[in-house]
């Protein structure tokens, strides 16, 4: 059952058949174990918060250069990280904002943000270690995280109803 949480990383044979549009997976092997999520809760949750964005946003038949790549990229960065990843979620969405093309600046950011814009503006000037360090408390986190998917909502032209957020919302308070 391990191999089905959220964002593990599998191979798998994939069989197509003529009989039905769906495909048939066997062989499953996880690629990498994660155990740096599956051993922290908070980590958890967050992998919850981010399958679940991309399952809204990432529409089927949809192709995106490099996405799953990205996308793997960032799931061992998450499982790699020690200490100091409340933000990840916030990075991650920004991040993948720019994986969909739409590749955002801090202004373009202000319809949405108001007042988290000079937050936002130091995510996005930062490198990726020093954004996690911006002292944020949970409530502010959740806010900016909430206005970041309006932004993507914008852009892709479908409601992101994200319900894993309110899991983030309770464990970062």
């Amino acid at each position: 059952m391990s191999l089905y949480l959220p964002l593990s990383l599998l191979e798998a044979d994939v069989i197509e058949t003529n009989k039905s549009t769906l495909f048939t997976a066997r062989n499953l092997v996880s690629r990498h174990p994660l155990m740096g999520i599956r051993n922290n809760m908070y980590k958890n949750a967050m992998t919850m918060f981010i399958s679940e964005v991309l399952f809204r946003v990432v529409k089927e038949g949809t192709y995106e250069p490099g996405l799953y790549e990205w996308c793997e990229k960032s799931i061992l960065l998450l499982d790699a990280i020690e200490s100091d990843f409340s933000n990840f979620h916030i990075r991650f969405l920004l991040e993948l904002s720019v994986e969909l093309g739409f590749r955002p600046e801090a202004k373009d950011l202000l319809p949405f943000v108001g007042d988290h814009y000079p937050i936002v503006e130091q995510f996005m000037s930062l490198p990726f270690a020093e954004s996690m360090l911006i002292p944020l408390s949970g409530a502010v986190r959740n806010e900016i995280a909430e206005e970041i998917l309006r932004y993507i909502e914008f852009h892709t032209d479908s409601a992101v109803n994200v319900n894993s957020l309110r899991v983030l919302r309770s464990l970062f308070a």
